[in-house]
């Protein structure tokens, strides 16, 4: 069974920024999806950024212009770049990768286990 590692959080003041990494232990072919969600205290959990096996992203209107999605599906990794950070980005950060079986049309969806982000001074 494929399991996603997610690596890269912690503490970091107001206006300090991370980059968090999630890499696949195996490989998954014909991925059409990678994403980062998170969910804060109390809340719940959101879509923070998406990105496409065409290369299409799309951000989560409080983080637009700050974070910055990227993928490599060779490497089955997905990336998450967090500049500007606010206290309001505090949660735990989870990874997602969706594919699909070329031939059945069965589709796989891949989580993270999670990766706490603090922003506080």
């Amino acid at each position: 069974q494929v399991q996603l590692v997610e690596s890269g959080g912690g503490l970091v003041q107001p206006g300090g920024s991370l980059r968090l990494s999630c890499a696949a232990s195996g490989s998954i072919a014909n991925i059409y999806y990678m994403a980062w969600y998170r969910r804060a205290p109390g809340k719940q959990r959101e879509l923070v950024a998406v990105i496409t096996n065409g290369g299409s992203t799309n951000y989560a209107d409080s983080v637009k212009g700050r974070f910055t999605i990227s993928g490599d599906n060779a490497k089955n990794t997905v990336y998450l770049q967090m500049t500007n950070l606010k206290p309001e980005d505090t949660a735990v950060y989870y990874c997602n990768i969706k594919s699909v079986v070329s031939y059945t049309g069965v589709r796989n969806d891949y989580w993270g286990q999670g990766t706490q982000v603090t922003v506080s001074s």
